[in-house]
């Protein structure tokens, strides 16, 4: 069973603030889809509908393998 927060669904306005705690603001953000093993970054933020949109837009993406998160 996993942890309630995995699939707990944020909002744009829960991204941006817990962003905003990152004592860093010039992190390059990138995206997950592994649980943290393996991202790729983030080239545009979109919407599309009811939702927003963080998107890759590289023809290759540049994936990069992760050993830990923190």
């Amino acid at each position: 069973m996993h942890p309630a927060w995995h699939s707990t669904k944020k909002t744009a306005s829960h991204l941006i603030a817990e962003l905003q705690t990152f004592e860093a603001q010039n992190l390059e953000v990138r995206l997950s889809l592994d649980d943290g093993k393996a991202s790729v970054p983030v080239s545009l933020v979109g919407k599309s509908g009811s939702f927003a949109l963080l998107i890759n837009c590289e023809a290759s993406p540049s994936v990069m393998t992760h050993t830990t998160r923190t």
